[in-house]
């Protein structure tokens, strides 16, 4: 089972600007914690216990949010304020480890996971998880995430975790071409290829690529072989195109529903999902959001 994952959080994040301009954009919040809180809950629930932050200079908030902050939780414990106290500590479980390693350039997404190669090793596979997108769960019985990382073991064969989007958006995401059947939801199907926002009448099918992969270690020697490509970056998708070429490649399709909090109406759509549930706001927040509505 893939026990490591890599988040790679080096980003600018100018699609959301200004807020992201002296803070990270992974610590914008979405209700009561920053969305990469969100992601490393994900992860950890589906079973990772080695997460690898792949960083920049100033992304320093981020590994300072799951630190160990001792004034702070001597404060709450002085103050009797054992909720928060313990809220805090479990965040990062004993059996989890954070680490960051940094890159120095930013040279795109393959190079960020290249990153992470002397802590992840040549030896075992990863997940890597994009922290732009939160993956919703909470009407299904299993994370898709673990779902993936199963459908890895049980195949030896990356995954793409995809989703069904609308045809008249196709032309935004980067699609996959199944080799058969597209695949039910929970399952893989061998992918021919991928193809980057293709027009509606050119794309091979309506699955999206999301953010969330299981990929074997030979990644780490095809990316380091990979010439930069679009931006003059160094490209995930070109070395997962090697790859596929190698050893073969398989989409997951999952089951729950994604928001893109890479933007700001992303941001927007998560608040009201996640805040509509909480288990302490949730019914205030039903109350104001029809308060705001009955005003027109």
């Amino acid at each position: 089972m893939i026990r490591k994952a890599v988040l790679p959080v080096a980003g600018f994040g100018t699609r959301c600007l200004p807020a992201s301009k002296a803070i990270p954009k992974e610590m914008i919040t979405i209700v009561d914690r920053p969305v990469i809180q969100y992601v490393v809950e994900e992860a950890i629930a589906a079973g990772i216990r080695d997460i690898v932050f792949v960083t920049s200079s100033n992304k320093g908030a981020i590994e300072n949010h799951f630190d160990t902050h001792a004034e702070l939780e001597a404060s709450l414990e002085a103050k009797g304020k054992h909720d928060l106290l313990a809220s805090l500590r479990a965040m990062v479980p004993d059996d989890v480890n954070i680490i960051s390693v940094r890159q120095g350039e930013p040279l795109g997404l393959g190079h960020a996971i290249l990153c992470a190669r002397p802590i992840i090793g040549d030896d075992e596979p990863f997940a890597v998880l994009l922290p732009d997108v939160l993956v919703d769960n909470s009407d299904t019985s299993r994370s898709d995430l673990q779902g993936m990382l199963e459908a890895y073991g049980q195949h030896a064969t990356a995954q793409l975790m995809v989703e069904e989007v609308n045809w008249e958006l196709v032309e935004k995401y980067g699609i996959v071409a199944p080799a058969g059947e597209v695949p039910a939801p929970s399952c893989s199907a061998d992918l021919l290829g991928m193809v980057e926002k293709p027009a509606r009448d050119q794309a091979p099918s309506n699955l999206a690529v999301i953010g969330r992969y299981a990929l074997p270690a030979a990644i780490f020697p095809i990316l380091a072989k990979t010439p930069p490509g679009a931006g003059g970056e160094i490209q995930l998708t070109d070395a997962i195109e090697t790859l596929r070429e190698q050893q073969g490649v398989q989409a997951y399709r999952m089951r729950g529903t994604t928001y893109d909090c890479g933007q700001p109406l992303g941001y927007l759509e998560a608040t009201l999902a996640y805040a509509r549930r909480h288990p302490d706001l949730g019914d205030d927040f039903k109350a104001l959001l029809a308060r705001y509505h009955q005003g027109g």
